[in-house]
């Protein structure tokens, strides 16, 4: 009999939305694969725990995006129900979801990344930034560019808004240049997207809004700046011990060469997300994705 699939979307993160997204794609390729397929929209903490014992799945297929789906919270869940889940374990997600501990990380291993302190935004505007202008300021735990600012002059901070003023921001110097992914599947690097947005930079609506980014691929960048990405991507992966798959972000210029700036351990596979782009591009398809992350799903053994 086949494998029995629970398509846990939804969420409450602020990336709800493309949640959903990639939850109906996934379930819809793993009907087509054959496994039997339930779906389950994450609202409440007391249904999901009901669906699961009523469900019984041999597999989670974790769609869940942002804070509470990538960042070691369901996960953990899963860990101490053991179900298996697609996608990385509780360490990797939640290192991976920490945008410091991840500079930590790449620091360690030999990966460029971008000057930067953590702060809070309360903390910024009384005491000022801690480098010069242009910088970067977002949360240090979220994920698809929301509360993501670019901050070119003094007047620039008034638009920052976080509810929380007390929350942890990361206050990082801006790399100019091309905006650079590369996906992982099962330790190797795919290859190398360049994002074009049409104006501003690579934010939430660029990255979900058909028809805004020009997606090239592979990104014409120099060979060695190509190997560079790729190389970068796998070490990071391995470095937190992402299961299955992981996409890396970057960016590349001439004077400061690839400089990563995050990772997502659980990327999106909604029709503009990259990583389904890149497997496709290397010769596979979005269905046989979905199969390869459900085959590799895993959970922490109780032993």
């Amino acid at each position: 009999m086949s494998k029995k699939v629970l398509v846990l979307s939804g969420g409450f993160s602020a990336e709800r939305e493309v949640s959903l997204l990639t939850g109906h794609g996934a379930a819809e390729a793993l009907r087509e694969c054959g496994y039997r397929v339930a779906e389950h929209e994450l609202t409440d903490v007391e249904s999901l725990i009901k669906t699961l014992w009523a469900e019984k799945p041999d597999v989670v297929f974790n769609a869940l995006h942002g804070n509470w789906g990538e960042d070691g919270e369901i996960q953990g869940l899963l860990d101490l129900l053991q179900i298996p889940y697609t996608h990385s374990g509780l360490k990797a997600s939640a290192i991976g979801m920490d945008k410091d501990l991840t500079k930590w990380v790449c620091r360690s291993a030999g990966i460029k990344v971008p000057l930067g302190e953590k702060t809070t935004l309360r903390r910024l505007r009384q005491e000022g930034a801690p480098m010069a202008f242009p910088y970067v300021v977002k949360p240090v735990s979220d994920g698809s560019s929301v509360g993501v600012y670019i901050i070119r002059r003094q007047e620039d901070l008034a638009m920052v808004e976080y509810a929380d003023e007390q929350r942890e921001i990361l206050v990082e110097k801006y790399i100019d240049g091309k905006e650079l992914t590369v996906g992982v599947l099962n330790g190797k690097a795919l290859t190398v997207t360049e994002m074009r947005p049409q104006s501003g930079f690579y934010d939430y609506r660029a990255k979900y809004t058909a028809g805004i980014t020009e997606h090239i691929i592979p990104a014409a960048i120099p060979e060695t700046a190509f190997r560079t990405a790729l190389g970068y991507a796998e070490k990071l992966h391995r470095a937190l011990g992402c299961n299955s798959v992981s996409r890396t972000d970057m960016r590349y210029n001439q004077k400061d060469g690839v400089v990563v700036l995050e990772i997502n351990t659980n990327p999106g596979m909604t029709p503009l997300s990259l990583v389904p782009e890149q497997f496709q591009y290397v010769g596979g398809s979005y269905r046989e994705l979905c199969r390869i992350l459900t085959e590799e799903a895993r959970c922490r053994k109780i032993s």
